[in-house]
């Protein structure tokens, strides 16, 4: 009879204990389910094979266009954003709406830069252009550039300056062939791509980039 009534008061205590347990489990799951995933900052997105990017002075009002080609053909500039597999991210147009909205007032935001992305690869040479669109100023403009190759680790192909001046003045500044992993051939021969979106023959002198250093020379 003692026991019975034992067996049954443990049965109720097992029951609370396993619904309690199962209850805790539950919250647990819960909380563990909100918590928000560390932001990872400076992370890489790794679907871009090769950047690059195009600076001038901040503020500076002149429109200056990137216009890069592929090994077979396809060519982004302003007027065609997206080709094959590369894309104009963004293209700047000196400080004509370079405006931000902060807090309801008007900003001025004072950065020139044109990217341009490249998520896949393919063998074969790229060219990549600087054009001076609109000058303001009789005064000519430095343009960086910088191109990136992203992975499987990021490694610089090319970091250079060149000047431009005046409205329709129009420079390669770096072309390279792309061979496998391999980066060749890079140099600054000039091709005309302004006259690739006219189906236009090109007319303009050429230069090199010495091989050891990267910098211009000119011819």
């Amino acid at each position: 009879m003692f026991d019975d009534a034992n067996d049954a008061e443990f049965d109720v205590f097992t029951d609370l204990l396993f619904n309690a347990l199962v209850g805790f489990a539950f919250m647990f799951f819960v909380a563990f389910a909100m918590i928000n995933p560390v932001a990872e900052t400076g992370k890489i997105d790794t679907d871009v094979e090769v950047l690059i990017t195009m600076i001038w002075p901040d503020g500076h009002e002149d429109d200056i266009d990137i216009y890069v080609e592929d090994p077979v053909g396809n060519l982004v500039w302003y007027h065609e954003r997206e080709a094959g597999l590369m894309h104009l991210d963004r293209d700047d147009r000196g400080q004509f709406k370079d405006v931000l909205l902060i807090n309801g007032e008007e900003v001025h935001f004072l950065l020139n830069q044109e990217t341009v992305s490249v998520r896949g690869l393919m063998n074969g040479e790229y060219v990549v252009n600087v054009v001076h669109f609109i000058a303001t100023t009789v005064d000519p403009v430095p343009v960086t550039v910088k191109v990136e190759k992203m992975n499987p680790s990021v490694r610089v192909i090319f970091y250079g300056d060149v000047i431009m001046n005046g409205t329709g003045d129009e420079q390669t500044v770096v072309r390279f062939t792309l061979d496998g992993n391999e980066i060749k051939d890079i140099n600054n021969r000039f091709k005309s791509l302004v006259a690739a979106t006219r189906n236009a023959p090109p007319t303009t002198p050429s230069g090199g980039l010495d091989a050891g250093t990267g910098a211009a020379v000119n011819q």
